[in-house]
């Protein structure tokens, strides 16, 4: 138990300690924001800064601290190394960076950015990947809430019927100003994933579970390597490319750039306490990771642990909250992924959204597409997300390193975790089942040269950039 709480309290201290450092480093000042120059009542909506802490909360986290969290419990305590130091190396930075480079530049998606600092050739990869990622997670967050709400419901009402029910809503989240829908409900959502986690850590500590002490010893009952699988399974709550799709979202809403470290730092680090404090449940709720292992298997995944657990520890207000996660948090990520995927669309078009005719030519097609996707047989191609999110993160924290390096600045808090998200992301698709299925002798080598390769050009372009800039001073 010593462990957790350590853990717990490394989580805080790097908001205060090396948030501040990131904070230092991208040097915000008092210059006005896209909320206050852009403002147009429908996405540029400057709002409180509590306001905008919960709903980047919701958007960045739904149910992947939850979710993702059990699973990587399956390994054991040596989860929480990955949760805490991934969060505030890595996570905290790469959310912060991605939101703030987004606010100095108009409220731009992160495919703008990227294409800003490292090319037009990754621009025009980074549109179509961030567009395809985006609909593939509002598509998956509609199907998953809809057959819920089916079995919860009299047969008369399919899963069809409430995948129109959750389209709806989609279509409407997507279109309304976002104080009006989206700024409402996800502060309350929001408030209900913090209560939910607090409850579940209570529960656990009180009730006398045993949360086991750091050991690096693998105990994944089928034996799946720590490396790279880990680091994959456990992505929101450590890091998560998917949520520099949300941040700039945040970034046409914050009224002062010295708020972005409470808004993009600390809602990942908010997520991370959650994540630490499901993998510790999953760890202790059913004592062994064997245990854990079969309570997955027989209730249909992480959704039914999250039901046992919440139910046996809070009773039932537990099974509440537990609804509002399991129901309600998926589709307020999935919402707001069809509501980026509009604006990574407008920012390509140039598209101006302020009329509604113009919403409506982006939002009609995204939702269409996504609900023709609801028909098909989902799984396989879901198993791509998890590679294909944190191949987005470690790309935006490239751009993100590059950005810092021309505004002079240490740029090696985002090289750093974007070299090592290199190696995840090639490591991971070279011996993954859905990859290419090699040896580890081969993906673990293979990975490390690349995350070198990719780190090698960086530093390159850079030293030959500062020799540019010395040969044009003298």
């Amino acid at each position: 138990m010593i462990t957790f709480f350590v853990a717990l309290a490394l989580l805080i201290g790097g908001y205060f300690v090396y948030g501040k450092i990131v904070e230092r480093a991208f040097n915000p000042d008092d210059r006005l924001t896209p909320a206050s120059t852009m403002e147009d009542g429908v996405d540029f909506v400057p709002m409180k800064t509590g306001r905008i802490f919960l709903i980047q909360l919701l958007n960045i986290a739904g149910l992947g601290p939850i979710f993702g969290a059990l699973l990587g419990a399956l390994w054991g305590p040596v989860v929480f190394l990955w949760i805490v130091f991934g969060t505030i190396f890595a996570g905290g930075v790469h959310d912060y960076l991605s939101g703030m480079i987004s606010v100095r530049h108009n409220g731009a998606s992160i495919s703008e950015i990227v294409g800003m600092y490292l090319g037009n050739g990754m621009k025009t990869v980074m549109r179509i990947f961030s567009v395809v990622l985006l609909v593939l997670v509002g598509t998956v967050f509609m199907t998953g809430p809809a057959g819920l709400l089916a079995r919860l419901t009299p047969d008369t009402l399919t899963t069809n019927f409430w995948l129109i029910v959750v389209l709806i809503y989609y279509f409407l989240a997507t279109l309304l100003p976002i104080d009006k829908l989206i700024g409402k409900i996800y502060p309350v959502f929001g408030l209900a994933l913090i209560v939910m986690a607090l409850g579940i850590g209570g529960g656990i500590l009180v009730q006398g579970y045993h949360i086991p002490e750091l050991t690096l010893t693998n105990m994944h009952p089928d034996n799946l390597p720590i490396w790279p699988m880990m680091f994959i399974t456990v992505a929101c709550g450590a890091i998560s490319g998917f949520h520099a799709t949300q941040s700039p979202m945040m970034a046409r809403c914050i009224k002062s750039e010295k708020d972005g470290r409470k808004v993009f730092y600390g809602a990942m680090v908010a997520e991370g306490i959650i994540a630490l404090i499901w993998a510790a449940a999953g760890v202790a709720f059913y004592e062994t990771t064997g245990g854990l292992s079969a309570a997955l298997t027989e209730m249909g995944g992480q959704a039914g642990v999250v039901y046992d657990i919440s139910f046996k520890l809070l009773g039932p207000m537990g099974g509440v909250l537990a609804m509002i996660g399991v129901i309600a948090c998926p589709i307020t990520s999935g919402d707001t992924a069809f509501r980026s995927a509009r604006l990574t669309l407008a920012d390509w078009m140039g598209k101006n959204q302020l009329p509604m005719k113009n919403r409506l030519i982006l939002a009609v097609p995204l939702l269409a597409v996504g609900g023709l996707l609801s028909q098909i047989d989902f799984n396989i191609i879901w198993r791509y997300f998890s590679w294909s999110n944190q191949t987005l993160a470690m790309i935006a924290l490239w751009a993100a390193a590059v950005y810092l390096y021309k505004s002079k600045a240490k740029y090696w808090i985002a090289a750093a975790p974007a070299a090592f998200m290199s190696a995840v992301s090639c490591t991971y698709i070279l011996q993954a089942p859905e990859g290419f299925k090699l040896s580890t002798a081969i993906s673990y080598p293979v990975g490390a040269i690349f995350a070198i390769v990719c780190l090698g050009i960086f530093l390159k372009t850079t030293i030959l950039r500062k020799k540019e800039e010395s040969s044009l001073d003298a």
